[in-house]
């Protein structure tokens, strides 16, 4: 085991709202840096609760296991700290920020991120000359990101997913995964709610973006993602656990014959559930149930009124 991987061991969890209900009942699992891990399973196995489990959000509790990285516990870490150690979770379901410019956004996660776990105090990330990313570095990063990802740059003057639609939602996600850089990645089922040619846009991006120096964990219900992305295994989860794992041969054999003979093999016929919902009835927190837009989102549509439609312009903005 190296300090590389992210190793877990025996992970339980459950909702917060209600603590003696275990939706993770004994998860183990370990990603190293340059490999690509895909998580498939039923609805209501698990697999959203794990990546928000990983990265620490408040609606889930941990009830006993351990998660090791970059030689820390992860769980003894708050959410931000997660992610300034190069842990990203890139979400089913992004939430709209009214009032917050893409470029403003990114410029702050980008210092947030280069600042490191303990953030020296002498060192002010707002400031291009107290240690913050100087302005045309920036520039020239985001354009460079996205290019890669075919994304028009008025994006960055809009407010943050407002307004967007489901593809640009998911581009903006792997944007902020190209400018930050992580060292471990969690897609959280960003194929759902994409047409085939934006799968294929965000899955080239991520492709593009893979290095020895980053792991990706896939979480997945469907196989047409790993068209596009080749995972080196494959884990099928399902009732809290993962019962069995392998290659892309194991994701085209679920595309077959779908996960009930998986689960016949492993004693857990009738465990197909909903993942949309939650113990109590309802979406997990921060998602929206299914079929509904993220609540305070608009419909897809045009970029706000007056917004400029230059990078150079919503970047200098960010630094006021």
């Amino acid at each position: 085991m190296s300090d590389q991987d992210l190793v877990i061991r025996d992970l339980h969890v459950a909702p917060a709202a209600k603590p003696d209900h275990e939706i993770l009942k004994g998860i183990d699992l370990t990603v190293r840096k340059g490999e690509v891990h895909a998580i498939m399973g039923p609805n209501g196995s698990g697999k959203t609760t794990l990546a928000y489990a990983l990265m620490g959000h408040p609606s889930y509790i941990v009830k006993s296991g351990q998660v090791l990285w970059q030689g820390h516990n992860l769980l003894a870490l708050s959410a931000d700290k997660r992610a300034r150690l190069g842990l990203f979770l890139a979400f089913q379901y992004p939430m709209a920020i009214p009032g917050l410019s893409v470029a403003s956004f990114l410029r702050s996660a980008i210092n947030a991120r280069r600042a490191g776990l303990n953030p020296d105090p002498s060192i002010d990330p707002t400031d291009a000359f107290k240690g913050g990313i100087p302005m045309g570095e920036f520039r020239k990063l985001v354009k460079a990101k996205m290019a890669l990802l075919k994304m028009d740059e008025s994006i960055a003057a809009r407010y943050v997913n407002e307004g967007f639609s489901g593809g640009e939602k998911k581009r903006l996600e792997m944007l902020q995964m190209a400018v930050l850089e992580p060292e471990m990645a969690i897609l959280d089922e960003t194929d759902s709610g994409l047409d085939i040619d934006a799968l294929r846009i965000v899955a080239e991006g991520v492709n593009a973006m893979l290095s020895p120096n980053m792991g990706v964990l896939v979480i997945t219900h469907y196989q047409r993602l790993l068209n596009y992305i080749t995972p080196d295994a494959v884990h099928v989860l399902a009732a809290g656990r993962i019962v069995t794992s392998g290659g892309k041969e194991l994701a085209l054999r679920l595309e077959e014959e779908g996960y009930a003979p998986i689960l016949a093999e492993n004693g857990l016929e009738g465990e197909i559930g909903d993942e949309a919902t939650d113990p109590a009835g309802e979406a997990p927190a921060g998602e929206a149930p299914a079929g509904e837009a993220p609540a305070g989102e608009a419909p897809a549509g045009e970029a706000p009124a007056g917004e400029a439609p230059e990078l150079a312009e919503a970047a200098t903005g960010a630094a006021r």
